[in-house]
């Protein structure tokens, strides 16, 4: 990265963040700069590796109607990146991350019904080199950024 991330940066960001499809122009409004300044700053964000890229959030009911997890996982150390690949190849784990403390690893998991999360937690279990999981489904977002 070149260079700091500007307050004026930091606002732009903020409103992708919220809308990420949000246009040039409506941004350049809300910033109160040029089309061409922003269209810039967002070219620049994104060479500099601040932005990323842009995902997609799912709405309405099929959003509503999904079930989350957060399984905390324990793995023989041996096993690690075999574990990793093989959680990896579930496609209802949406993030895995790495982490200090009793478990291993935490994987987000996402599911269109409590059935299908059990099973994939049964899948994730039985996976060579889990030594245990600790599962806590999501009740309800507060927020997200």
């Amino acid at each position: 990265m070149d260079k700091p991330v500007s307050a004026q940066d930091q606002r732009l960001l903020l409103l992708l963040r919220q809308n990420a499809r949000t246009s040039v122009s409506e941004l350049a409004r809300a910033l109160n700069l040029s089309r061409s300044t922003v269209q810039n700053r967002i070219a620049r964000l994104e060479a500099n590796g601040v932005i990323k890229g842009y995902s997609l959030e799912l709405g309405g009911a099929y959003s509503t109607n999904r079930v989350e997890a957060h399984v905390s996982i324990k793995v023989r150390q041996k096993l690690t990146a075999r574990t990793n690949a093989a959680l990896e190849q579930i496609h209802h784990v949406a993030q895995l991350f790495s982490v200090s403390g009793e478990y291993d690893l935490i994987a987000i998991v996402q599911a269109q019904s409590l059935e299908e999360l059990s099973t994939v937690l049964d899948d994730i279990g039985n996976l060579e080199g889990v030594e245990r999981t600790n599962s806590a489904v999501v009740l309800e977002t507060k927020f997200k950024r």
